[in-house]
């Protein structure tokens, strides 16, 4: 049954390493997407891997993007981003698909939540869509099916690639290399030249490279959920 609702999932995690810098969910990775779905009649719920207060990494903080300035200024936005759910309460039949929205801090809390694991493969195994953009897809790096394989084993995807961590010289910073470590996993990692929009769509999975690639994540999700056809 149809329930109009998706899941998003936002890191918990403020501290870039030991740089003393700050990180988090990565803003227009939210907003953009928020915005699309919320127009296509979604209803969205907030979670996180600890629920709670959920930071906001300072560098995305743009307010020239309008789309960023007005899931800010949304007070109802803003008070659900201090209510977050936490992922051990969330239940998988009340969501269409799930979403993992970036930022550096998801390399530090999303892999080895369990119940964010358990959260997306029951989406999954119950025909929902399940999309991530940039640092997002570590959220799948260690989720397994009913039959033991990973998720994205066998699947093509996209994601922050290891040149572009490289680029911002974060690549000795990040606890692992978020395209490799796909890869390991079985995945075809489908990459663009660094910081350029790719998204790549396999069957029900709906994966982007960077922020430049998180409205077209939204709108991919879209063609899933209410299976408009998709380009080859």
């Amino acid at each position: 049954m149809a329930t109009d609702r998706i899941a998003f999932i936002l890191t918990s995690h403020s501290e870039l390493g030991d740089t003393g810098n700050k990180t988090g969910y990565f803003l227009s990775e939210v907003a953009h997407p928020y915005h699309v779905l919320r127009d296509a009649g979604f209803e969205i719920d907030f979670i996180s891997p600890q629920g709670g207060d959920v930071p906001m990494d300072p560098s995305s903080h743009d307010l020239e993007d309008p789309a960023n300035a007005a899931f800010l200024d949304d007070e109802t936005v803003q008070e659900a981003l201090q209510q977050t759910k936490a992922a051990a309460n969330a239940n998988a039949d009340d969501y269409d698909a799930i979403y993992f929205a970036g930022g550096h801090g998801t390399v530090w809390d999303f892999p080895g939540n369990k119940d964010l694991a358990a959260l997306t493969t029951a989406i999954y195994e119950n025909d929902g869509a399940v999309g991530a953009v940039c640092h997002g897809p570590s959220g799948l790096v260690n989720v397994t099916l009913s039959d033991g394989s990973h998720l994205v084993d066998g699947k093509r995807v996209a994601c922050f690639t290891d040149s572009e961590e490289r680029a911002m010289e974060l690549d000795n910073v990040v606890p692992f290399l978020l395209q490799s470590t796909l890869e390991e996993r079985g995945a075809t990692v489908e990459t663009a030249d660094d910081f350029e929009p790719q998204v790549v769509i396999d069957g029900r999975l709906v994966t982007g490279q960077n922020p430049a690639s998180a409205t077209g994540v939204g709108e991919g999700l879209i063609q899933v959920l209410k299976g408009t056809p998709t380009a080859a």
